[in-house]
């Protein structure tokens, strides 16, 4: 019983310890990263609504290197912004914020020179945008909350560089489960009620270029949402409203260090 009991130990010990070295230079490397990014972004609403502008963010990260040479990790980001608004007139400076958290499993698999990262997981995004304010047209906006539950699968490729470098290339394709968006109609002072819309169709697309060394990481990077019409819901005085499909593109760049 005793042995036992510290088979079981050692195992739980492996498995949730960032810092075991591995055997391979090329695998998925544990531990804590921090890292800072900026980008560009996009949201669209085809015929209703553009916000764009430049981003700048933080990220986190802790890799859990487990036996046979598979790994669990979390992520986190947060990311402000101060967005352009053209729709019903214009508006300057809205303050946008997005969230993620995302929590992924995968393993490495040797392939003569380079090793092959397939995983996959479960990801929630957060959204938060201030359009109150009077527009150019006299319009007025109102605040909204996004949030999006999918599921991430996507492969990563490491290939050796000279001088302990690893360049990593990413794809990722994100099932988009459901979500739901709050719109805060009374603050447009019309009378309307705020109103939840459940979204249930879209998809993302994720792509990485990264080159790794032993403490820093270099990456170029974007991220595709495409979400289909939300349903439809009342929203007072005898009216309904609906989420319209949207898209949003974000590229940038983002530096990280590993502990």
């Amino acid at each position: 019983m005793h042995h036992t009991a510290m088979a079981v130990g050692l195992v739980a010990a492996v498995w949730a310890s960032p810092a075991l070295a591995q055997r391979d230079p090329l695998a998925t490397r544990g531990g804590w990263e921090i890292g800072l990014q900026g980008s560009t972004y996009e949201y669209e609403e085809p015929d209703f609504a553009l916000l764009e502008g430049e981003r700048i963010g933080a990220t986190g990260t802790v890799t859990f290197l487990g036996p046979d040479y598979l790994h669990s990790r979390i992520e986190g980001r947060y990311s402000y912004a101060e967005l352009d608004y053209t729709g019903s007139g214009t508006l300057r400076d809205v303050e946008d914020h997005i969230l993620e958290l995302r929590a992924l499993v995968g393993r490495d698999y040797r392939a003569g020179p380079v090793v092959w990262v397939p995983y996959a997981g479960l990801g929630y995004r957060f959204l938060y945008n201030d359009l109150r304010g009077v527009t150019s047209t006299g319009a007025r906006g109102f605040r909204r909350k996004s949030r999006y539950y999918y599921l991430p699968v996507g492969v990563t490729l490491r290939v050796p560089m000279s001088g302990g470098w690893v360049f990593a290339p990413n794809i990722e394709y994100d099932a988009f489960a459901n979500g739901k968006q709050r719109s805060y109609l009374s603050d447009t002072g019309f009378g309307l009620n705020d109103v939840t819309n459940r979204q249930d169709r879209g998809r993302g697309i994720r792509g990485e270029l990264a080159f790794e060394g032993s403490r820093w990481t270099f990456s170029l990077w974007s991220h595709y949402w495409k979400i289909k019409d939300s349903d439809v819901q009342p929203i007072g005085a005898g009216l309904a409203g609906f989420e319209p499909a949207n898209f949003t593109r974000e590229s940038g760049l983002e530096v990280r260090y590993r502990f």
